[in-house]
């Protein structure tokens, strides 16, 4: 095992005993912690409590202060249980607020067991953005534009400077100047702009014994429909009553690839694992048209 393996497996290990820490405060007993995804956050069934504890572990490198971020998600998610949308709620077991352990910020939220491993069809996923968007007008609390590339690009830029070894000066200054080039269009957008779950695609929606649940709300932003409507493939917009139109969709397409490229080469110290896929969104980049 590789001393960076070694680090990720300790980063984890910390993460787990931190919400185990956390939950036994408020009278939790987690006997059996199980790891159920390990990437840029921890997530950890606390067995047999019905419990899942999200820990923020690599997301803190591009969004600081990482509390904001995990504000809103509670926030939004409760305003959207209360108003009986399919979502996963935070847990009502502890403070619904974000928590802290051991240097690591966390939430936990209510466990729902999967009763299935295949994705929803597309064109459920089109059906069920277009019933969460408007249950998501009403939402009263104040989000940023746009938070996740408007906030992650710039930062994840930044750092691949300071890093110094991870792309050429060429390729930072094509995505400098491809974020320049998108940034008026998407922050003095056209039309209405209302919160958003900010990363609505298939892999955010569990499929539970009560029904296809949204999940991860920590990229909840205001903005257009267009930025979530982007995860959807042509199926999934035919879906979806009234979608933007391809025009409308391109910039926004645009900015999510850009989003990608820069979130993955900015957090490769760190977390290598999605590169190939980084790589070949980058190619597209440097090939105009």
């Amino acid at each position: 095992m590789s001393s960076k393996e070694l680090d990720r497996s300790a980063l984890t290990a910390r993460a787990v005993a931190a919400s185990v820490s956390v939950a036994s405060t408020y009278g939790v007993r987690a006997i059996d912690p199980h790891v159920l995804a390990d990437a840029y956050s921890v997530r950890v069934h606390l067995k047999p409590a019905p419990i899942v504890a999200r820990i923020s572990t690599l997301t803190p490198i591009l969004r600081s202060p990482i509390e904001s971020w995990l504000a809103r998600e509670l926030s939004v998610a409760e305003f959207l249980a209360a108003k009986g949308a399919p979502v996963v709620p935070p847990s009502d077991l502890l403070p619904s607020k974000p928590h802290h352990c051991d240097g690591l910020a966390m939430t936990f939220w209510r466990y729902f067991e999967p009763v299935s491993d295949a994705l929803p069809a597309a064109a459920i996923v089109g059906q069920m953005q277009a019933e969460l968007h408007p249950v998501l007008r009403d939402y009263p609390g104040d989000l940023p534009l746009l938070g996740p590339p408007l906030n992650d690009i710039p930062r994840g830029i930044d750092r691949l400077k300071q890093l110094g070894n991870i792309l050429p000066a060429s390729d930072l200054t094509l995505l400098q100047t491809t974020y320049d080039r998108l940034l008026p269009q998407l922050s003095n957008p056209v039309g209405l702009l209302q919160p958003l779950h900010g990363d609505a695609h298939a892999l955010n929606l569990i499929p539970t014994a009560k029904g296809l649940l949204w999940n991860d709300f920590e990229d909840t932003c205001t903005g257009s429909i267009a930025w979530d409507c982007i995860n959807l493939d042509d199926e999934g917009i035919a879906a979806y009553p009234n979608a933007p139109d391809l025009a409308t969709l391109e910039p926004y397409r645009q900015m999510r690839k850009l989003h990608a490229i820069v979130w993955v080469y900015a957090m490769l110290p760190e977390l290598p694992d999605w590169l190939e896929s980084a790589k070949a969104l980058l190619v597209d980049l440097r090939v105009p048209g």
